[in-house]
Order: C-alpha cells, then structure tokens, then sequence
C-alpha cells in the first residue's frame, strides 16, 4: 500500500469517526480494500458517512461463510440469522438423499438470498429456490444463487410444482411492528426497503399469512423456519397450531435470537 493510500485512509478514519461511525477503523479498513481508486474511496466515504449501511456502500457482507453480494437498498442479513441458517443446514443435511433425491429448499422473503446461500454453502447438493416481493432482491438473489429466484408475493412466486414439495422453507418474513419501526436505526429505517421490515400491528401479519399457506407448500414431514422476537413466541406458535402445523420454539442468547419452526406432518390425520 501506498503512502497516499495510507493517508487516505487515515483521513477517511478522521470523517467516518467524525459521521459518528463507532468502528470508524475497522470500517475504512473494509471500504480501502473494496474501492477500486481514491475517486470511488472518498464516495463510498461520502455515502457511509451519510448513513448507508456499510454493506450496502462496499457491495457485500460476508455472512455464515459466504460473501453476499448486495445492491443498495436490499435489506442486509443479520449475524443473528445464523441461527436460522444452522437449523435449516441441519434439516437440510438430514432429508438430502443424493442427486436423485435432493433436499428442496425455498428462501422466502429472501432479500440478497444470504439465508439460501448460506445452507447451499454448507450442504451443495441441495435444490435451492428463493423468493420475494421486490424487484430490487430477486435481481440481487439472482446475483447470489444464480437463478431459481423469482418475484412475486409469497408463495405466488413459486412454480407450482414445487407445491408439496418443499422440504425446508425458510421464511424470514418482516416481523417488526408497525409502532415500532420508527425506533429502529436509521440505517435500517432509511435504507432498507420498507415492506423487509414492517409486520403490521404486533409484527406477525406477514408470518401469519405465510403459515397459513405452508402446509400445502411443504412435503410430509416439511419444516418451516422464521425468526421472531421472544414477546411474539406465544400467538407465533398459536398460529402455526391453527394452521395444521406443529411448533417449536430455538432461542440463541449469544446470537439474541429465537425461531420459531412448524412443521407438516408425515401423514395427514
């Protein structure tokens, strides 16, 4: 590295601390070795520095093993969400039967396609799709997964034949109160789409309607999985009770995350 690039960087510590960057170090860091030239360093200062989220300015988070590529104001995956991407590896690992019998997962409300990508990357052999409502995700999805990603509204994306098919459904749907966005940060408030992140009055209307129609979505023995808040565990798992399925609850407190699973029965009562 240059001298110049080193006191480019060092200036650019100087204004992301001053834009109240906590990490301002680590952060110029990411950004030096993401920028091709000091024109592109000094915007992507610029755009951190005005509140964009870091991923979104360098193009990418590295999430569960995996480098995500993202485009800006696609919803960015959560270090708390392994948790769900543990649980689904280890589904996933337990129903994959070969090439002739691949395991079928499906990323709902997918976003950048991380929580896909991430089982993929831990268990290849699986037949992986990814869906969600905006435009703007299923292009960046497509970049992750390289297709089988689609556009639409929950499960109105998917191809029909994946109907009773669907071994791991992991959807990680909006589960945000409506009250309560307004407190969340502002890089999330201001630079993520806002249907990624509103649940509607107690932050379960996107996952009540996504349980309801899962059953007939997901293979004998099929499982779903979605992260909640702990307030949420009790009409969650009602839900998937009235919807025919049975819930289970996983909690991760040094992740600070909890999921909520239902799964299909193996033969219908």
């Amino acid at each position: 590295m240059t001298s110049v690039r080193e006191t480019d960087l060092a200036e650019a510590i100087v204004r992301l601390r001053a834009a109240g960057c906590v990490f301002a170090e680590d952060e110029a860091a990411v950004i030096g070795e993401a920028a091709a030239d000091a024109e592109t360093l000094w915007e992507m200062v610029r755009r951190r520095a005005d509140g964009e989220p870091l991923e979104q300015v360098v193009g990418y988070a590295d999430f569960c093993g995996v480098r995500v590529r993202l485009r800006p104001g696609v919803f960015v995956p959560r270090v708390r969400s392994e948790l769900l991407v543990t649980l689904a590896t280890a589904e996933a690992a337990g129903r994959t039967g070969g090439e002739e019998v691949p395991c079928v997962v499906v990323d709902l409300c997918c976003g950048s396609g991380a929580l896909g990508m991430a089982v993929r990357h831990r268990v290849p052999g699986i037949d992986l799709h990814a869906a969600d409502s905006d435009p703007a995700a299923v292009a960046c999805a497509r970049d992750n997964l390289g297709g089988n990603a689609y556009q639409g509204d929950l499960f109105e994306a998917l191809p029909e034949q994946l109907r009773g098919r669907i071994d791991v459904l992991l959807a990680n749907v909006p589960y945000v109160a409506t009250r309560h966005i307004p407190f969340l940060p502002a890089e999330a408030r201001l630079h993520e789409p806002h249907t990624a992140l509103d649940g509607g009055e107690d932050g379960l209307d996107v996952f009540r309607a996504a349980v309801a129609e899962a059953g007939a979505w997901l293979s004998p023995g099929g499982l779903l999985l979605s992260e909640i808040t702990t307030d949420q565990i009790a009409p969650a798992t009602e839900a998937v009770r009235a919807a025919g399925l049975r819930p289970a609850v996983h909690s991760d407190d040094d992740l600070e995350a909890t999921v909520v699973t239902a799964t299909r029965a193996h033969r219908e009562p």
